[in-house]
């Protein structure tokens, strides 16, 4: 080569052989190139509307004026969060916020995995697919259209009070009784959520070895204590880590569902955290007041995270890091 090519060519070659060897990351970066090009959109996407944003957050230590802007606008320290803190109606929203996740996490949280084991064990394939497009419908239902269905339902004349009625029993003003609205709440969700929700148990279900099921038959186990002590167990990793995610949200709710649906007569027990910050931040024009109030829902939202997260590593070793 070195003849045909000249003397040049060969001192060429061998200085670059000779030369630093590309970095790593340039060569990642060379053989994935086209999957990096699909990751920048939402990389981008975080960056400018999760992370840009955090640096906002400083305007629930001021007196935000829109004209003003961050710079001019008066600093006021530690005040909005005394305002809401010392607030009469704060325990109120509290303990509804509270109280509206504890029934998620007791009936919505569960209510996927049950699906799955479910269709896990459903034998005819065109049924099973049948359920699971029928499950997976209401998901792709705006918020909008959800809280409009059942008002229609939930009517004095919708169809539910109608059938109530045709058993003999008396209407249920189910929309301005305080004492239903946390029900109302926690039933659309599951039925809103519990389909596409089954999508992570279902995919985890497929990755349990068959050969266990086959060790579990031949020691006497019927289908029930096989998806007790195979099944399960197997979906533990991926119920924890859901769960820890879930524990995140403890402070947030749709409320945009809980906007929709609720009103002066239900306040008692439909008045959120958030619902409160849309009224007296957003509508009144208080930001720092609403900046204030998000950036306390994060802190402790953090807390319990990491709170939930040692005690899981504690207990099953499974944890988000």
């Amino acid at each position: 080569m070195c003849v045909s090519k000249g003397l040049e060519a060969c001192k060429v070659n061998s200085t670059q052989m000779a030369g630093v060897r590309t970095p790593h990351w340039k060569r990642q970066l060379r053989k994935s190139k086209y999957l990096y090009a699909m990751f920048a959109l939402p990389a981008i996407y975080f960056v400018l509307f999760h992370f840009i944003p955090i640096f906002g957050n400083v305007i629930a230590f001021q007196n935000y004026n829109v004209f003003s802007g961050f710079i001019k606008s008066p600093w006021v320290g530690w005040d909005h969060f005394k305002v809401f803190l010392y607030d009469p109606y704060f325990w109120k929203l509290v303990r509804n916020t509270l109280m509206l996740n504890l029934y998620g996490l007791l009936f919505n949280f569960p209510a996927p995995i049950v699906l799955a084991l479910l269709l896990n064990e459903l034998r005819v394939k065109f049924f099973k697919r049948l359920v699971q497009s029928v499950a997976y419908l209401p998901h792709f239902l705006s918020t909008v259209v959800i809280s409009g269905m059942l008002v229609n339902f939930l009517a004095l004349d919708g169809m539910l009070n109608r059938l109530i009625e045709w058993f003999g029993a008396e209407q249920i003003q189910f929309l301005i009784e305080p004492s239903w609205f946390r029900t109302i709440y926690t039933a659309s969700d599951i039925w809103q959520q519990v389909g596409w929700g089954t999508i992570i148990y279902l995919a985890a279900l497929t990755g349990i070895d068959p050969q266990l099921y086959e060790a579990a038959r031949m020691d006497g186990a019927n289908r029930w204590k096989q998806a007790l002590h195979v099944t399960l167990p197997s979906l533990v990793p991926v119920i924890t880590i859901l769960f820890l995610l879930a524990i995140g949200n403890s402070l947030s709710v749709g409320y945009e569902k809980i906007l929709l649906l609720y009103n002066g007569a239900t306040y008692e027990t439909a008045d959120v955290i958030q619902t409160y910050v849309y009224r007296r931040g957003l509508l009144g024009s208080d930001l720092s007041f609403a900046s204030a109030v998000g950036l306390f829902q994060s802190v402790v939202a953090y807390i319990l995270v990491v709170g939930a997260n040692r005690l899981t590593r504690w207990l099953g070793g499974t944890s988000l890091w």
